[in-house]
């Protein structure tokens, strides 16, 4: 059956359907993207064997891992590929102990991932999610600037625009260190060379001796408003950014201030990062104002008294752990029944919060409506 335009370009349009709870997926094959074998990508099919749903280009997957000391975490990774019914992929930088601070920890999933996850072993996955995907309208031009391993959703995109929208103009603008980091390096380049409308912009902060400017990297620096400003055209065009939390405070308030206007300017940070647009209310500053939080499972009543970042940051600070995901509003994984109070987001939360809950990772007491807080967790 041939669909309709309408719905041949819609980036939800495909088989299958999404999936309540945890789903179980095989490891088909695992695969490099750099030099540096940082950033492996993870293929990974569904064991009953039937059609996977066609995600929006740009959504995530959460993972329930079984790690060290038989403890279960629950991450969120953001899916690498264009839909495919029969695989997803997902692409995961290993993340070492800060240099020079050798009393921090790596990153527990993304070792876990990389040195435990192998080919044939069996995942828990829920469904695609998340409210950051690609605008399907196919007349607007695309501009995707992904810093570091924020290219995975970017790769989702492009490859979608590619295959379904091969004439949309897509602008690609890839920020990292140098070559040993670039991952994806040779796709891009056959994408770049087969599509005359996309237009590679790869920028190194810090290129080695054998990376050529022209070759491997177009520019040299970092991705900012003000090469946006020289290599783009004018006219309208649809922002996505993805990147680590300096990147994300300092570009997306930059386009927003240079006059892109919010409904054009989509965002999402591999960590809680917080962006402040121009003109945006600003959150009231933490008071004095004590609020006494209880944890009605855990059995703890604790004083909030503001210095924390969120109720999760704050749970933790005191040795409750509680499941957490992507740490930013996304996946819900922290979603908590509200048994008494409020709480308050600085920012609405992308994921669809639960009528009576609340989500740990972006929120904090409403300390001028409440002196009690009750959660169930």
């Amino acid at each position: 059956m041939t669909l309709p335009p309408s719905a041949a370009a819609s980036p939800g349009a495909g088989p299958g359907s999404a999936w309540a709870g945890w789903r179980e997926f095989r490891v088909a094959q695992r695969r490099f993207e750099d030099a540096a074998q940082a950033q492996c990508s993870f293929y990974l099919q569904p064991t009953d064997g039937q059609p996977l749903p066609a995600f929006k280009p740009g959504q995530f997957l959460t993972f329930s891992l079984d790690v060290a000391a038989a403890r279960t975490i629950t991450r969120c990774y953001s899916l690498s590929d264009q839909p495919d019914p029969a695989h997803y992929r997902v692409t995961i930088k290993r993340v070492p102990a800060p240099a020079g601070h050798p009393e921090f920890a790596p990153g527990l999933s993304s070792n876990h991932f990389h040195d435990q996850v192998q080919v044939g072993d069996i995942l828990r996955v829920k469904a695609p999610a998340g409210h950051f995907f690609i605008d399907p309208d196919p007349g607007v031009p695309v501009v995707l600037i992904g810093g570091g391993i924020g290219i995975t959703p970017m790769m989702s995109m492009l490859g979608w625009c590619l295959a379904r929208q091969p004439r949309r103009t897509v602008h690609l603008y890839y920020g990292l260190r140098d070559s040993r980091e670039h991952a994806f390096k040779p796709l891009l380049e056959d994408m770049a060379a087969a599509h005359p409308a996309l237009h590679l912009n790869i920028v190194y902060s810090r290129p080695g001796e054998s990376d050529v400017l022209g070759r491997d990297h177009q520019h040299r620096g970092h991705v900012d408003v003000e090469l946006l400003q020289r290599t783009l055209p004018h006219g309208r065009h649809q922002f996505y950014v993805c990147g680590p939390p300096a990147m994300m405070q300092s570009l997306v308030p930059a386009l927003a201030a240079w006059g892109v206007p919010v409904a054009d300017l989509h965002h999402e940070a591999f960590g809680p990062a917080s962006v402040k647009l121009p003109g945006a209310p600003q959150a009231a500053a933490p008071g004095t104002t004590e609020v006494e939080v209880r944890f009605q499972r855990s059995g703890r009543t604790l004083t909030w008294d503001g210095r924390d970042t969120s109720l999760l940051d704050f749970a933790e600070r005191h040795g409750i752990e509680l499941e957490s995901g992507c740490r930013s509003g996304g996946c819900g994984s922290c979603q908590t029944r509200l048994l008494e109070g409020a709480v308050q987001y600085e920012h609405a939360p992308d994921h669809d919060v639960a009528p009576g809950h609340c989500l740990l990772c972006v929120g904090r007491p409403s300390s001028t409506l409440v002196s009690t807080l009750v959660l169930e967790a």
